[in-house]
């Protein structure tokens, strides 16, 4: 009498998918903490200009962008090919600045509107007209914090061509 006996037929054990489940919802879960909501969508042509010498901003919540350029091609049977302003999803005059800006510092708390700074994206092509219309305007309704955004690389690049 042996104390050992011969497995019969050598079949492989099924695969353990008990841990599975966990390991599908600790991916999804990492994946909803680290994900960022893209908050506009770009309607315009927004080719930053480069600069050498760039800053991070400390804190991005606090900062109100204004983008100005081409409408892109999907809008330009609709907006024509003049330079535009984007204020969050949707196309504006320079008039509309000012709402826009009232909205932004609403929408803050107030300790935090002090501190509010406006980031301009300014395609590279777009003219120097619209650029100075919107500072006025910002002047307008005392937003004197504006912040120039850029791509980090050779400033005179472009004046080559």
């Amino acid at each position: 009498m042996s104390k050992f006996k011969k497995k019969k037929g050598g079949e492989m054990p099924a695969v353990n998918t008990a841990s599975l489940p966990d390991i599908v919802f600790m991916l999804l879960f990492f994946f909803m903490v680290a994900t960022v909501m893209r908050q506009n969508t770009l309607m315009i042509e927004n080719k930053l200009p480069q600069a050498d010498q760039v800053e991070k901003l400390d804190k991005k919540s606090l900062v109100m962008y204004i983008y100005a350029g081409k409408p892109s091609t999907n809008y330009k049977s609709q907006y024509g090919s003049e330079a535009r302003i984007q204020l969050n999803d949707k196309f504006a005059d320079v008039k509309d600045i000012a709402a826009f800006i009232a909205a932004e510092r609403a929408s803050k708390r107030e300790e935090e509107v002090p501190f509010l700074t406006t980031a301009l994206k300014v395609d590279s092509k777009a003219n120097m007209g619209l650029v100075t219309d919107i500072k006025q305007e910002l002047r307008k309704v005392n937003a004197l914090k504006i912040n120039y955004t850029t791509r980090k690389g050779d400033a005179l690049e472009g004046l080559k061509k």
